[in-house]
């Protein structure tokens, strides 16, 4: 007696079922964003059968969705591995994978319809793990090591500078999105400067001595183990 066929098992070449449908998917959103109507048409422009489809993605569109995020962040990692960033300033690193990160984007409507779906409060917890998800990444591919309370504030403020300049791109006509990228290098410039305060505040004697109680609280704080998740530990 044989073994059944892998109902997700692809002939070499082929894109994963999930990717398919997917795929599928990205030409509806535009119009009826990531909604049950995407869901379903995908299913019937993919060809799969609806049990695998629901399998796949058992929250339908709000787990496509969530892939077509990661995909994005997959891109910009593949792009920085494969781009000698070693002449630039560690600043315009992150400013630089930024931007390698929107251009992963084929097309603008699939962001804004990402982002009215995730301004759903019952969806909001997803859309902020997207959000820090990119900025790790981010961090992790530029070489951080930090395993303290800075695992965290790095990630937060990143995340604050990537959510403002997408809201910017998505409006931004200018021509090769010139605009957006002057914005983003203002956003990054007060990132560091929130850094030469923080290190002010450490060469400053008085500044350290009063702020030694809190910053000892906040030194027993530790990355996760789990570097998908967001809470910490202590110690």
């Amino acid at each position: 007696m044989t073994d059944a066929p892998d109902a997700t098992a692809t002939p070499a070449g082929d894109p994963a079922p999930a990717d398919r449908l997917l795929d599928a998917a990205l030409t509806h959103v535009p119009f009826d964003g990531w909604s049950e109507a995407t869901f379903r048409a995908a299913i019937a422009d993919s060809g799969l059968e609806a049990g695998l489809a629901r399998a796949l993605y058992p929250r339908g569109a709000l787990d496509m969705a969530l892939a077509y995020h990661r995909r994005g962040d997959a891109a910009m990692l593949r792009r920085l591995e494969s781009t000698d960033l070693s002449a630039l300033r560690f600043r315009d690193r992150i400013a630089r994978a930024v931007r390698f990160r929107l251009e992963a984007v084929e097309d603008r409507e699939l962001v804004r319809r990402g982002m009215t779906l995730f301004a759903l409060p019952q969806n909001a917890a997803e859309g902020t793990r997207a959000l820090w998800g990119t900025a790790d990444a981010i961090w992790t591919a530029l070489g951080d090591t930090s395993d303290d309370v800075n695992w965290y504030t790095k990630r937060a403020t990143l995340s604050g500078v990537y959510g403002s300049v997408v809201l910017y791109w998505l409006g931004d006509d200018s021509p090769g999105h010139a605009a957006t990228w002057g914005f983003l290098d203002r956003r990054i410039d007060d990132v560091m400067q929130i850094e030469k305060v923080k290190a002010d505040i450490r060469d400053n004697r008085i500044a350290s001595a009063l702020l030694a109680a809190p910053m000892a609280v906040l030194g027993q704080i530790r990355a996760p183990r789990d570097r998908g998740g967001m809470p910490g530990r202590m110690g």
